[in-house]
């Protein structure tokens, strides 16, 4: 019997009535007569009998009742265990199943299930990682959630099938909001009389709207140039599987003009609130703007992606937006007590030939400025002991730690040929004062320098150093280049161009002649960029190591254990692209900052950026670049070709 149930029977109550019977009944023998106590000693005796009667019935009747009682929750709990909606699975020590429940049969369709292995029964299970308590399988086109218990050896599976199928449902009903944008309508109908802009417009209008029918799209008109839509996610996700293709759609229905209409889109979505939706969209198509229009740029919470970008950014023919960046920028410079002028790491001639010319114009304010340059480099070597050989221009050239000491929240920064702050000299620099101004020509990538106070990012442009010519001729008539200073921004300009043969617009040109007239001097350019013997023989040595895939990309590549400057893997790059056949070219070789660098060049039909973009970098349509760190030269090679996999033109396919 149990302590507690005993204690019921003969707990202190009994003892007590006993002892208090026994004093009664020997009272009543000593004062009154013995016969009395014979007769209680009887009466104690009789009810002790049916006490212990009654506590043997009392015992059989708990233990019956008990028996009873867990034979019914044994048999509810089987009737649970197998009726249950969720799956239960026993297995041995060699992942034999054991044991499992009803519902097993329902998800397998199959009676008996016991002595076979568990990972033959669920094929999907065999990508869960060892370890892990808690998965998510599709099998049998269900989806289940999976709890493992290890120590039991036990297999939980719940269907969450509609669970899921409501989310999904969920997040296609997301609101999503965008931009589209007619890129260069003013340059296109420049020249055209009233009829032939209004069919041209009645023509594109058509094609976006019914691009916008045929996707359920909400699309209302609230400038000449802009479109506002609304669609849901479900929608933007078979965008992006047609990779936006009313972006072709309307570049070729307007290619027989002199100028095709191109359009870039601005997406916003993967956040509930309406007015950073709308935000979020139109710094959307800011970047895409950015990148030369031609494009949709799509950011979805904080990852932005790119689809399109196919073709050139055309050249603007208005000088205007020149002017205002130009006044606009000395303004700045009168403002600020010191300007520091810096590239990108590993600097070009672009690079420090625009900080030259930006260095002219700091004088020309009658302010004080210094460029940034921690170390010279193959590509800028006899540029930069011509500098050193000049009677004052050296001394304007400090390093990094010099312009951290002197940099105050009055200084104005100025980022040339570069819109990344990775990629600056000195990114510190951009933290320590509120006044960065940028000029670049790459097309804008996802990662871009925050809240500067002045941006002239074109894409269009050949250079930097064609955009800072452009800002000196606004400087004042005044302006005087010495024979160093303009040959270095031509110098800029011809190796971005490949000597005018790629990138160069008619502005282009404009600006080579009024550094012609500055007194630069061709001759000059060609001696800073000649290269010697031995320069000459490592690039055809890299270029021997050719491998073509696809028929017209080639994929070049240096020894895993020797250094190439930038300069000469770029121009390995630039020599494959002569070749007859080879549209794209790329050139991977160790960096003597011991990463690896990818020199990508295309003819225009291949988009390089693309490409490079997916592998961290950047640049133009036919021309980008990246680095990769803690990486061999042949890893390198294989991510490249994973990637290119996937892009064939720009295009997965």
């Amino acid at each position: 019997m149990p302590k507690f149930l005993a204690k019921r029977w003969f707990g202190s109550h009994m003892i007590l009535a006993l002892i208090f019977g026994l004093m009664a009944t020997g009272l009543l023998a000593f004062y009154v007569h013995w016969i009395f106590g014979l007769l209680g000693i009887l009466g104690l005796v009789l009810i002790i009998y049916v006490t212990l009667q009654n506590k043997k019935q009392f015992l059989d009747e708990v233990e019956s009742y008990a028996t009873s009682l867990g034979h019914r929750i044994q048999h509810a709990g089987d009737d649970v265990i197998q009726s249950m909606p969720v799956g239960i699975v026993l297995v041995n020590d060699n992942q034999s199943i054991e044991w499992h429940n009803q519902y097993v049969q329902m998800m397998t369709g199959r009676t008996n299930l016991i002595g076979e292995t568990l990972l033959e029964v669920f094929p999907p299970l065999a990508d869960v990682k060892l370890g892990k308590e808690k998965a998510e399988i599709t099998y049998q086109k269900r989806i289940y959630d999976v709890e493992i218990r290890s120590d039991e050896r036990l297999f939980y599976f719940t269907d969450i099938t509609l669970y899921k199928e409501l989310q999904m449902h969920y997040e296609d009903e997301k609101l999503v909001m965008g931009i589209v944008h007619l890129d260069n309508l003013d340059e296109v109908v420049q020249g055209m009389d009233e009829q032939s802009q209004s069919i041209l417009l009645t023509n594109v209008t058509g094609a976006i709207t019914k691009w916008a029918q045929q996707y359920d799209i909400y699309l209302r008109r609230f400038a000449s140039d802009k479109f506002f839509a609304v669609l849901d996610h479900g929608t933007l996700q078979q965008l992006e599987a047609t990779r936006f293709d009313v972006l072709d759609v309307v570049r070729e229905m307007t290619t027989k003009n002199k100028i095709p209409i191109t359009l870039s889109i601005g997406i916003g979505a993967g956040v509930d609130g309406l007015i950073e939706l709308g935000e979020m969209a139109q710094s959307s198509l800011d970047v895409a703007l950015g990148r030369g229009g031609d494009q949709a740029a799509v950011k979805v919470r904080d990852k932005l992606t790119f689809y399109g970008g196919k073709s050139n950014a055309v050249e603007k023919r208005n000088r205007v937006r020149a002017r205002v960046i130009a006044h606009a920028l000395r303004d700045l410079m009168l403002e600020s007590d010191l300007v520091l002028i810096m590239g990108h790491k590993m600097p070009d001639m672009d690079a420090i030939g625009a900080a030259i010319g930006v260095l002219k114009a700091v004088h020309a304010a009658d302010k004080q400025g210094y460029i940034l340059l921690d170390e010279s480099n193959p590509a800028i070597e006899r540029l930069m002991q011509a500098v050193e050989e000049h009677e004052d221009l050296n001394d304007y050239f400090i390093t990094s730690d010099q312009a951290i000491q002197m940099v105050t929240q009055r200084t104005l920064v100025v980022v040339v040929d570069t819109h990344r702050p990775s990629m600056t000299i000195e990114p510190r620099l951009l933290n320590m004062t509120s006044k960065v101004v940028l000029i670049d020509h790459h097309r804008r990538s996802e990662e871009f320098i925050a809240d500067p106070v002045l941006i002239y990012l074109e894409p269009y442009a050949s250079s930097t150093s064609e955009l800072v010519t452009e800002l000196l001729q606004y400087q004042g008539e005044s302006l005087s280049l010495d024979v160093l200073e303009a040959t270095a921004l031509l110098a800029g300009i011809v190796v971005d161009t490949k000597s005018f043969a790629f990138r160069t617009g008619s502005r282009t040109f404009e600006a080579a002649s009024f550094l012609r007239r500055k007194g630069a001097d061709t001759a000059l350019v060609q001696i800073l960029l000649k290269e010697d013997l031995t320069q000459y023989i490592r690039r055809a040595e890299i270029v021997q190591q050719t491998e073509i895939i696809g028929k017209n990309i080639a994929i070049a590549q240096g020894k895993n254990d020797e250094k190439y400057g930038q300069l000469l893997i770029a121009q390995a790059a630039d020599t494959l692209l002569t070749m007859a056949g080879i549209d794209a070219s790329f050139v991977i070789c160790r960096r003597p900052d011991d990463m690896i660098g990818i020199s990508a060049r295309s003819l225009g039909d291949f988009n390089v950026q693309v490409v490079m973009e997916e592998m961290g970098g950047g640049g133009h349509l036919n021309n980008a670049a990246t680095q990769l760190k803690e990486v061999t030269v042949a890893e390198a090679v294989e991510q490249l070709k994973q990637v290119l996999k996937n892009y064939q033109g720009g295009k997965p396919k």
